[in-house]
């Protein structure tokens, strides 16, 4: 892999969702992600982890054995990021914990993942993304007025508030580190990521601009003109005409401007959404498309994941590239000076163990013993 953290070496201890999603984010901005898995892998990532396992190098270990656990000290050594999502202490009783590992390497950047944090009186739970923004305050904001939460499939907590906030500690960790020699540990929980995806609503409930119920704000369907609306084909349109100008050119689009004028008012939000509803279930969806085309309406047709990959504008940009026979997402963003390379397809757990023992500085013969004790596998 090539791209703006090409010389970065990161050990994933493998796991599932937000953990595998940060090691693929690291790996397609071009670190050498190893991957430490378990002889035969973890059965549940075989649940939907095909992308998020893309371009890393597997070395499958055995962390019950003590010469496994001494392989991961030994790949920590020459390491910048350690990263991982077990339960608090888990690491710790294997012997692979953050103060066994920094004190093979002090610099190193111990980065974790989990849904409740470290400490704490739930840290020891059991949960999953729900469970994370349910407790964050996000989950009881997304819904319609008439239904109850609407559970955003797990991109909140697992990859928004989870992954995503876990990559950004490990960067400015990393940074710290390469300027004082001082590795730290990362300690990101998804509640708390969750939560802070929530600013700009709970700044807007204090400034009394949001009423705490759901659907019935300017973001969350409550308005008429930030919303979905079904067509004659029995697809969907996502209108966001938030600003004065483009709800103008909305209305002129649909020759509503006579009816509606501003439509800031929201007395009269009910009636402006059964117009737009009747008006855009008259059409199929690209007929709607020709409406706007070149608009500023903040109009676009709701794509179905089939369908996204072969819009123009996706097609323009190669939005979705093919890694081993999969229509995956290219990675982003994108780098003027350091481009990012193309995604290479997973592999078994097991695949590179012996090169990446031989690169870290293993024999043959003592990587033989290895695995005549079980303490490491190859496929």
């Amino acid at each position: 892999m090539t791209g703006p953290l090409e010389g970065v070496t990161v050990v994933e201890l493998a796991g599932i969702g937000p953990g595998p999603f940060a090691g693929m984010l690291l790996a397609d901005l071009g670190a050498t992600v190893i991957q430490v898995e378990r002889p035969g892998g973890n059965p549940a990532a075989a649940f939907g982890h095909a992308a998020l396992q893309r371009s890393r190098r597997s070395v499958a270990v055995n962390l019950k054995d003590p010469a496994g656990v001494e392989v991961v000290l030994r790949l920590v050594e020459d390491a910048d990021v350690l990263i991982e999502g077990n339960r608090p202490g888990v690491t710790e009783r294997l012997g692979i914990g953050p103060d066994d590992c920094l004190a093979r390497n002090p610099a190193l950047v111990y980065g974790r993942m989990t849904g409740w944090g470290q400490d704490g009186p739930w840290s020891q739970r059991a949960g999953h993304d729900i469970n994370y923004i349910a407790l964050s305050g996000a989950l009881d904001t997304i819904g319609r007025a008439e239904s109850g939460p609407v559970p955003p499939l797990n991109l909140v907590g697992d990859f928004g508030g989870g992954a995503m906030l876990l990559v950004v500690g490990v960067l400015a960790a990393l940074d710290h580190a390469r300027r004082t020699g001082e590795g730290q540990v990362v300690d990101a929980a998804m509640v708390e990521g969750a939560s802070l995806l929530l600013s700009m609503q709970r700044t807007m409930a204090a400034q009394g601009l949001w009423s705490g119920g759901r659907g019935g704000n300017l973001l969350d369907t409550g308005a008429p003109f930030y919303d979905v609306y079904a067509t004659a084909d029995d697809r969907w349109v996502s209108i966001g005409a938030l600003e004065p100008q483009f709800f103008a050119e909305l209305l002129e689009r649909l020759d509503l401007a006579d009816e509606f004028g501003d439509g800031q008012d929201p007395r009269r939000w009910p009636a402006l959404r059964e117009r737009l509803a009747e008006v855009f279930a008259g059409r199929t969806r690209d007929e709607w498309d020709e409406v706007f085309a070149g608009s500023d309406a903040c109009y676009a047709p709701v794509l179905s994941m089939d369908e996204a990959p072969d819009h123009e504008h996706n097609r323009a940009r190669d939005a979705f590239v093919e890694v081993g026979g999969d229509l995956q997402a290219r990675p982003a963003p994108r780098f003027s000076v350091t481009p990012t390379g193309a995604p290479t397809p997973s592999t078994p757990p097991g695949t590179d163990t012996r090169a990446v023992l031989l690169a870290a500085g293993w024999t043959d013969a003592e990587i033989d013993d290895l695995l005549a004790n079980g303490a490491v596998a190859e496929l």
